[in-house]
């Protein structure tokens, strides 16, 4: 697996973009991450890695999508854009993951990419505006990965996504990416509805294409107009890790997996600090689909000093790890309610029924599950997510030694359950 990987690496990509996403991915990540712990040791605190919702505007309408497509649009700025990437790439930062809305249609994106050559981005993209002209300028520019989310077949796909046509649009979008040699990626939300389309079939499918890497999320029952029908079961949650680890030691492609140690134990990127998410309001908040927030970019103190004395988010990586080792806005979501009463948080987009969502909303299986982990059977992604992407001990004083038991999804306890 490991030299087809080499191969495919060596003859199906652009040397000048292999290199940019070496140099700046892979080494500057690896060195944003080092300094994040040293800040840690230090009492410190700023996330390596920041996920940036430039835009609320989408051509679609997407079962469960937490963004207010609909409401006026509402976008970061490109001088706000430059204050911001600045400021982290300060830090250390070099790796943004750039999300919508649908980003490309920000009018200024490509000028945000090409004032940054320092920068490596990764835009989450439903494909319909990465037209051949757009795909022709990312490859000038080298440092755009472009992660394309396909749903399902066509059939599937079209539904979720609200409208017919969307899979051939999607599809053509990723081709012209894949034309220009693009390390480009796919990326699919597994649902009931999806679920079959964990195959090694469909990887195949994508690496005959050309794609270099894959990203399974699990649908969350979020936003106006959530399904709650769509969630997976705790055996379909099962099936999905197990697939990724086999997929890993099997596959001549990346499978990105942000929720697993390398033992197999379940972890939240934003309870570990991994990541913290910005909106298209500038509002900073734990992750894309929590949607309250007390601070701003805009804010008047520098960013580091914003984040890193921010109490509210503080508060919230200590919650969700006291919590669980899954996600809480899946497990606890009326934990969400009492944080933002506790801090006076805002809500931070357009609709404003977010805490009300939270109250009702049930808690379902998330990945965490206790007694079933699944370790890593690839020594390169053990040894990278020891070394490189772990929970730097956050859920340690926790779930040392079986102390804590995570709370069945049918309980609505309002108290932690402990043994």
């Amino acid at each position: 697996m490991y030299w087809s990987m080499a191969k495919r690496l060596l003859w199906e990509t652009d040397k000048r973009l292999l290199w940019k996403a070496a140099k700046l991915a892979a080494w500057g990540g690896m060195r944003s991450i080092q300094r994040h712990k040293r800040r840690l040791k230090k009492g410190q605190f700023f996330p390596p890695f920041l996920y940036i919702s430039v835009i609320n505007s989408c051509n679609l309408r997407c079962q469960g999508c937490w963004v207010d497509v609909a409401a006026r649009q509402q976008r970061i700025e490109l001088d706000a854009m430059d204050r911001l990437l600045e400021e982290a790439k300060a830090m250390g930062n070099r790796v943004f993951g750039i999300l919508g809305g649908e980003p490309f249609m920000h009018g200024d994106l490509l000028e945000i990419f090409r004032r940054h050559p320092d920068a490596y981005f990764q835009v989450f993209t439903n494909g319909h505006f990465l037209t051949a002209e757009v795909a022709r300028e990312l490859r000038k520019l080298g440092n755009v990965t472009p992660l394309v989310s396909i749903e399902g077949d066509e059939i599937v796909s079209d539904q979720r996504r609200g409208k017919e046509g969307v899979w051939s649009a999607t599809l053509e979008g990723l081709h012209h990416a894949l034309e220009q040699k693009l390390f480009t990626g796919v990326c699919t939300s597994l649902c009931r509805t999806n679920f079959d389309l964990l195959s090694e079939a469909w990887v195949d499918r994508l690496i005959e294409m050309g794609v270099f890497y894959c990203w399974f999320h699990v649908y969350r029952p979020v936003g106006p107009a959530p399904n709650p029908d769509l969630c997976l079961t705790e055996e379909q949650c099962r099936q999905v890790r197990e697939f990724v680890v086999r997929t890993r030691a099997r596959k001549p492609i990346i499978v990105i997996d942000a929720y697993h140690d390398g033992e197999g134990r379940a972890l939240c990127p934003a309870a570990t600090g991994f990541t913290h998410h910005i909106s298209p309001w500038g509002d900073i908040e734990p992750c894309p689909v929590i949607q309250i927030a007390k601070e701003s970019i805009h804010d008047e103190r520098p960013l580091a000093e914003t984040i890193g004395e921010s109490a509210f988010l503080r508060d919230f990586r200590e919650l969700a790890a006291r919590t669980t080792r899954g996600c809480i806005v899946l497990e606890r979501p009326d934990l969400l309610v009492t944080l933002a009463e506790k801090h006076g948080a805002r809500i931070s987009t357009a609709r404003q029924t977010v805490l009300e969502e939270y109250r009702r909303a049930e808690p379902h299986i998330s990945q965490y599950q206790p007694g079933s982990e699944v370790p890593e059977k690839s020594l390169i992604y053990r040894l990278a997510k020891r070394w490189f992407f772990n929970d730097y001990g956050v859920y340690a004083r926790h779930f040392d030694a079986g102390q804590w038991v995570r709370p069945r999804p049918s309980l609505r306890s309002t108290e932690q359950v402990q043994t």
